[in-house]
């Protein structure tokens, strides 16, 4: 992947530096997309892919992590503990925003820069609590793991759909055979239902034309379906940038 020099993600819990923070403010691509005809042959769609299936199970865990802190923060707030499992909450935040900007790196090839460390203003364990609780960075990472897992679901279903349908048509040619040596049907079965007159209605995928014309037909999918994987993965682009981003 040619890449100019990435941002360096590396965050501290508490602002203790010196000086400026070295790191940009503005988000950069450390690739373009590639065009359309590439798309479904390039390493860069390929890398969008794994991110959307592997952005599921890191969803699934940012959203029990963040809706139990939550909950049990709320839950206990009256009491002394939930001051500190709402800060929890804010780390915890930090820590899946850190994640997701690296995954968003080495994946979707947009560097992000993350937001500032937290500015402690009070010493000891209450100032550390209280700088968490004000910590704004630690509370958008925390929304974006509830706000974007309804969308994880999605990518992954609509992913994970066109992939397998539209390189299963497109090949269909290759493996046309295995119906009629293998199995009772002529080809693929697209339906076989009897009508009100008991008249049986079978079709099958078995002449040269009907074979090429789904095979074309994936053909169209395969490179649509690298298109729609660009424009759901833009949304979590946006979405990095908007709320875990400086």
């Amino acid at each position: 992947m040619s890449s100019s020099r990435s941002t360096l993600d590396h965050e501290s819990d508490i602002l203790g530096g010196y000086g400026a923070d070295p790191r940009p403010d503005r988000a950069n691509r450390t690739e373009q997309p590639p065009a359309f005809l590439a798309a479904p042959f390039s390493a860069h769609y390929y890398r969008e892919i794994g991110y959307v299936l592997t952005g599921l199970p890191v969803a699934i865990a940012g959203f029990t992590v963040t809706i139990t802190l939550f909950c049990l923060g709320l839950g206990t707030f009256v009491t002394a503990l939930g001051l500190p499992v709402l800060a929890g909450l804010a780390v915890a935040g930090r820590g899946f925003g850190r994640l997701e900007r690296a995954r968003v790196r080495g994946m979707l090839a947009l560097d992000v820069p993350g937001p500032k460390p937290v500015r402690q203003v009070r010493p000891g364990t209450w100032g550390a609590i209280t700088a968490r609780l004000a910590d704004p960075a630690g509370w958008k990472a925390a929304l974006h793991q509830v706000v974007m897992f309804p969308w994880a679901i999605f990518s992954f279903t609509m992913t994970l759909v066109f992939l397998l349908v539209g390189w299963a048509m497109a090949l269909y040619p290759v493996y046309h055979w295995v119906f009629p040596t293998y199995t009772d049907w002529r080809g693929y079965q697209v339906f076989d239902y009897t009508d009100s007159h008991h008249v049986r209605h079978v079709y099958y995928i078995e002449g040269v034309w009907q074979i090429a014309a789904v095979s074309l037909v994936g053909v169209v999918l395969v490179f649509l379906t690298a298109q729609l994987v660009r424009g759901l993965t833009n949304v979590n682009r946006a979405a990095v940038q908007g709320l875990l981003g400086r």
